[in-house]
């Protein structure tokens, strides 16, 4: 891939896993790259790693924790008040099928941090993102799903998942409204042209701390045959690396990528009225402005 001098990134969940990899990948191409994370304890380590194995020094941590609203604006000030551009941010961080609970405001919380939280911090760094793109040199949004979403359900009347809760289903959900968020998304800054692209990515099956919650039957499976049957993480950020920097996927966006390839996602991510439901509920949730209506 070219270098990456003269741009900056917001990678979230950057201390771990995905997240840690295409950090170190962004800032081995040039960029400056800023973790959002809410590891406090950990940042000053990752940060340290990467600068060393990078040799780029325009590597920072900013506290963000994303299951919580007033954290993720408090994000959105400290990063404005730097007065620097925004040229690709990576919606990474989540959670995996853990136990029923609830976030800050009251989520449920794979659907709150994973899916409300990224929607919140997009559309709060939307003016920078515009601000920052430029004909020929798009700013980007990398968002990351999972193939759960292929097995998913959007229940528009019970998202919190309240009724009947199952982590799977949970997690399942929060992936699908994260590839139906994009597609609106793109929409949107397509039809205002703004130099802006949205797209969505696959990392496929990769051994991380995220199956910390899974049985210890499957754990055991995993740490058995994990050689074999699982991506490392650096294996897994290549499709958000690819989908950030890439001269192919200038001025693209709505698009489902895996291993570094457009495919089709569910079909009902593609219902442009499911789309549209899903970023009005969002932002009534979250306190954006719908601008759609």
């Amino acid at each position: 891939f070219p270098r990456q001098p003269d741009r900056v990134a917001i990678v979230t969940g950057g201390t771990d896993g995905i997240g840690y990899s295409t950090a170190k990948h962004l800032a081995r191409l040039g960029m400056h790259v800023i973790i959002a994370g809410n590891n406090d304890s950990k940042a000053k380590q990752v940060v340290s790693k990467i600068k060393e194995e990078t040799l780029n020094d325009k590597v920072e941590f900013l506290f963000c924790d994303l299951a919580s609203m007033m954290s993720i604006r408090e994000f959105v000030r400290k990063f404005k008040m730097k007065k620097i551009p925004l040229h690709v941010l990576v919606n990474n961080a989540g959670v995996m099928m853990v136990p029923q609970r609830k976030t800050r405001d009251g989520f449920e919380e794979h659907f709150g941090l994973n899916y409300l939280g990224h929607f919140l911090l997009t559309n709060l760094l939307l003016d920078t993102l515009r601000e920052s793109g430029s004909p020929g040199h798009s700013a980007r949004v990398v968002t990351v799903s999972s193939a759960t979403h292929y097995v998913a359900e959007l229940n528009m009347d019970d998202l919190q998942s309240s009724a009947c809760y199952s982590a799977h289903a949970a997690y399942a959900q929060s992936k699908l409204a994260l590839v139906l968020f994009t597609y609106h998304l793109q929409r949107l800054l397509a039809a205002e042209g703004s130099h802006v692209t949205a797209n969505v990515v696959d990392p496929g099956v990769v051994h991380t701390d995220l199956y910390q919650h899974v049985f210890w039957g499957t754990r055991l499976v995993m740490k058995l045959f994990s050689w074999l049957l699982f991506k490392t993480p650096d294996e897994g950020a290549w499709t958000s690396i690819y989908a950030a920097v890439t001269p192919e996927l200038e001025g693209v966006g709505g698009r489902y990528l895996y291993n570094e390839k457009e495919t089709t996602s569910l079909h009902v991510t593609y219902n442009q009225k499911l789309q549209q439901q899903l970023w009005s509920k969002s932002c009534d949730m979250t306190g954006v402005l719908d601008v759609t209506l």
